[in-house]
């Protein structure tokens, strides 16, 4: 199964190896167990406000931070039996009606 994972130990490592949790987090005003959930990839959610106090840090985008680790037996394909089929519902209302 593929999965969301943090990306955020590497991004770190590479601005600075010796930039510990705990310090990041106190220059990013932020809570020190999130910063260090997300470090260790333990985070369900990832926080809006969180992510951005990290791109602005890291002068990174959001997808460097986190991404798709994919699983060597997901399939990704698109069942065409699944194309769009218009719904009476969907459709335009009659221009000539009066309102």
């Amino acid at each position: 199964m593929s999965v969301i994972r943090s990306k955020l130990k590497e991004v770190m490592e590479n601005h600075d190896p010796k930039l510990s949790i705990r310090r990041l987090a106190k220059e990013i005003n932020y809570h020190f167990d999130s910063v260090r959930r997300m470090y260790k990839d333990e985070m369900v959610q990832y926080p809006r406000d969180l992510l951005l106090k990290l791109c602005l840090y890291f002068n990174v985008q959001p997808g460097q931070l986190i991404g798709i680790e994919m699983d060597e037996e997901s399939d990704w394909t698109i069942d065409a039996s699944m194309d769009y089929q218009e719904d009476v519902n969907d459709k335009e209302i009659d221009n000539n009606r009066e309102l």
